[in-house]
């Protein structure tokens, strides 16, 4: 063969090995299943651990607004990743714009949470997908008829048979963007560097000093917002009001105890998370302290945990600069869960 030719050829094959190694990098699995210093393994269910297909399938899903009645709504909607995957909203807007009953809350690390929902009446991931299609002020929408839609579109079939090895029916929907939103992991802020990467410059002393403040007994902060994701994941009132529109879990168990209990949320990014509480009626972190240091109302299953704390104008500064900490840039800039 002659040698010009053998050379090209060799040039070729180079610059397409090249081309397909930059490509692996780009796409690795790893990139979506690499966990921090301190997160525990992910509960997977077997029938859906995380392959690129499934993952790429279920974001085209997330972003899709084929999803709602009308197709003007999708989840992103709701849950935008630049606010860790709320919407800036005391309340989130349906179809319509119907206003919804609760505030959006992050879906950051989601995976991790053993129940969903704000009265935890929805065990699996898998599940939680079903409630905004099939609410009326939500989606109001039938996943059978999203299946039949999502049949004439060849990317989406596509993909569905390469990740499940099946047409995209409501099986398919549920699981890919499961496993899309299992994804969604959060454990890089000031935060953690300090504490698990043992960064010490990472905090500075104001912010160390709200850690402190935050762990105290004093203030018992932990109790409710401990572990590495920040929640208990119990169901508390923290003394809001003294009437509630929303009964919380009493919606699920129907128990006068349960009246105005709500699923305690992480607190990781919770300066982008904002407006808070259930229903999004306080707007700042300041208002938050505020709050939390009054001691809040006398509702009947108030939690016991919640007291006057009495803290001081830098006791202030100094938990809202803590709480500051927890905002993980990387996770909120991260191209991987863009549209």
């Amino acid at each position: 063969m002659n040698p010009g030719i053998v050379k090209t050829i060799s040039i070729l094959l180079i610059l397409a090995l090249l081309a397909s190694c930059k490509k692996e990098e780009v796409t690795s699995i790893g990139d979506y299943t690499q966990l921090p210093a301190g997160f525990p393994l992910r509960n997977i269910p077997l029938d859906n651990f995380l392959t690129l297909d499934r993952i790429a399938l279920g974001k085209i899903l997330f972003y899709d607004p084929i999803l709602s009645r009308d197709s003007t709504i999708s989840c992103a909607t709701c849950h935008n990743p630049i606010l860790a995957f709320t919407d800036g909203l005391p309340k989130s807007k349906g179809i319509g714009g119907q206003e919804l009953l609760r505030n959006a809350k992050s879906l950051a690390n989601v995976a991790y949470h053993p129940y969903y929902l704000s009265e935890g009446g929805v065990p699996t991931l898998e599940q939680q997908v079903l409630v905004p299609i099939q609410e009326h002020p939500e989606f109001d929408n039938n996943i059978l008829l999203i299946a039949d839609k999502l049949q004439f579109r060849k990317d989406i079939v596509d993909l569905s048979l390469k990740a499940y090895f099946r047409y995209p029916d409501p099986y398919v929907i549920v699981r890919s963007i499961s496993a899309f939103e299992r994804t969604f992991i959060s454990g890089n802020s000031a935060y953690d560097q300090y504490y698990y990467q043992n960064k010490k410059d990472a905090l500075s002393e104001s912010q160390i000093r709200g850690l402190e403040l935050f762990k105290s007994e004093r203030l018992s902060c932990s109790k409710c917002h401990g572990g590495f994701n920040f929640t208990s994941y119990d169901f508390q009132n923290n003394g809001l009001a003294l009437e509630y529109v929303d009964n919380g879990r009493k919606r699920l168990t129907g128990k006068d105890e349960d009246n105005a209990l709500f699923k305690v949320p992480s607190l990781r990014n919770v300066e982008i998370t904002g407006p808070y509480m259930h229903d999004g009626s306080i707007k700042t972190l300041e208002e938050v302290i505020e709050h939390y240091n009054s001691g809040g109302k006398n509702h009947p299953n108030k939690s016991q945990i919640i007291k006057a704390l009495h803290l001081t104008p830098q006791d202030k500064q100094d938990l809202i600069n803590f709480l500051r900490s927890l905002t993980d840039y990387s996770f909120i800039k991260d191209k991987k869960y863009r549209k």
